[in-house]
C-alpha cells in the first residue's frame, strides 16, 4: 500500500517540511512520533519502524533531521526505508549537504523533489 506522508524534522522533532499524500494523517503525528523515539531510545529499543495506535512509522536519522514516512495502511517497509534512502541521496545530490540549514534554504525545491519522487504515496 501507500505512504501517507513524508516528514523532515529537526533533532527536536519540529516540523520543517510536511507533505500529506493520502489525507489520512495529520501533522500531528510527528509530536507523536518524537514520544515514541524518546521513549524507545529510553529503554534501549529504537528501531527504524515504530507502530502505534494503527499507524507506521519509518524513519531515517540523516545528520540534525529526521526523515519520517508514515502510513495507517499495510505498507512494504523495506521500500520504504530504502525510499528514505534514496531521498537523502537526491537531496545530497541538488544540496551538497543534507542538513537542517539546506532544507530551509531550498524549501520549494524540496516539495519539488518530493512531488516528482512519489505520487499519492507510491513511489515513482
Amino acid at each position: 500500500m501507500a505512504t501517507s506522508a513524508i516528514f523532515i524534522l529537526d533533532l527536536k522533532g519540529k516540523v520543517i517540511i510536511y507533505r500529506d499524500y493520502r489525507g489520512d494523517v495529520p501533522i500531528s503525528y510527528a509530536d507523536r512520533f518524537m514520544e515514541k523515539v524518546a521513549e524507545l531510545e529510553d529503554a534501549g529499543k529504537a528501531s527504524p519502524i515504530i507502530q502505534d495506535e494503527g499507524v507506521t512509522y519509518l524513519y531515517l536519522q540523516h545528520s540534525n533531521l529526521y526523515l519520517l514516512a508514515v502510513t495507517k495502511s499495510n505498507v512494504n517497509a523495506a521500500s520504504t526505508v530504502y525510499f528514505l534512502h534514496k531521498l537523502v541521496e537526491v537531496f545530497t545530490k541538488y544540496f551538497e549537504q543534507l542538513e537542517e540549514e539546506s532544507v530551509r534554504d531550498n524549501f520549494v525545491t524540496v516539495y519539488e523533489l518530493l512531488d516528482e519522487m512519489m505520487d499519492f504515496g507510491y513511489p515513482q
